[in-house]
């Protein structure tokens, strides 16, 4: 994205590539040294990722066990920082082991320079989606 791209707009390019389930080119909108936590991320489960490649890792397998289909509902909030955004949405979609849906309700906050991430501060309910085949300890994703 270029430079000038603003956090709303890299925001919203964000969630499209995750709905084509192009995770590389994803992982390429985030800072060398971005960093993602997990406020509400129950134990043994990543809190913090710092770094592009740490990100990578944790979301190499995301497709493969959430098949996203929409983000209905996103609303994006400017903050006092022009960097920082604040975006309410839902992700919805299946679970590809079970079949079962995937409805999730999040709040991130998220930091962009220079047309990547800086950082992502993901509030999500891992309560919706701890299920049997669900365990996204190390790699994958929510």
């Amino acid at each position: 994205m270029p430079v000038t791209t603003s956090p709303a707009d890299l925001y919203r390019h964000s969630l499209s590539l995750l709905l084509d389930k192009d995770i590389r080119a994803w992982v390429g909108l985030w800072a060398e040294h971005g960093v993602m936590e997990f406020p509400f991320a129950p134990p043994g489960w990543p809190e913090r990722l710092e770094g592009r490649e740490a990100v990578a890792a944790y979301m190499r397998d995301y497709p493969d066990h959430i098949d996203l289909h929409d983000f209905p509902d996103l609303k994006i909030h400017e903050t006092a920082d022009p960097a920082t955004v604040v975006a309410e949405m839902r992700g919805v979609g299946r679970m590809v082991t079970t079949g079962s849906p995937f409805d999730m309700t999040y709040i991130a906050v998220v930091t962009a320079q220079d047309g990547r991430f800086t950082s992502y501060r993901d509030y999500w309910n891992p309560l919706a989606v701890r299920a049997p085949g669900m365990d996204f300890t190390g790699s994958g994703a929510r």
